[in-house]
């Protein structure tokens, strides 16, 4: 039986995750119709990694004995300045999101629900990869510099940089 803090926290999660679905799904949608077919590719496929992620703690939830809630989603943002400052916030977003399930973690070791402690290292792990993963890009955006006229080539290999994330799904 999952602990009523331990459920508190993961619902809240549960919105965290959903937002993060639909943040991404509007920041492809900005991509797309700005011309950056591999960047709306690449954020189409976080929005669904996010998506499978809420549905991992719904089924967890409700499998433990709790009552997952799903919940309203307050509506993204819709436009954004340039592509590096969108994964600019991708990043922030992404730190956020490790910061709560470090709370989960946090809330798990004190009331001593130590099967949801254990459940929850995945989501640990795949933070320690998102951040990597939108790191690199960024990265690779810096060496882009400000001459918008390279970001042809990066939307082209921008894909590839999901290898490694598309595999450990």
């Amino acid at each position: 039986m999952i602990k009523e803090k331990v459920e508190k926290i993961i619902n809240e999660q549960i919105e965290k995750e959903a937002y993060s679905s639909n943040l991404y799904l509007a920041m492809a949608s900005w991509a797309e119709t700005s011309g950056y077919e591999g960047v709306s590719n690449w954020l189409h496929a976080q929005a669904n990694e996010e998506r499978m992620h809420m549905l991992k703690f719904i089924s967890y939830v409700n499998e433990r004995g709790g009552k997952a809630v799903i919940p309203a989603i307050k509506k993204p943002p819709v436009a954004f300045k340039t592509v590096h400052d969108m994964f600019k916030q991708v990043l922030t977003h992404e730190e956020y999101i490790t910061d709560s399930i470090n709370e989960i973690v946090a809330t798990c070791i004190e009331q001593k629900d130590f099967s949801t402690q254990n459940w929850v290292q995945w989501f640990v792990t795949e933070q320690i990869e998102e951040e990597k993963s939108v790191r690199a890009i960024i990265d690779k955006l810096s060496l882009v510099g400000k001459n918008n006229d390279n970001l042809y080539l990066f939307d082209k290999d921008i894909l590839g940089m999901r290898g490694t994330a598309t595999a450990a799904e």
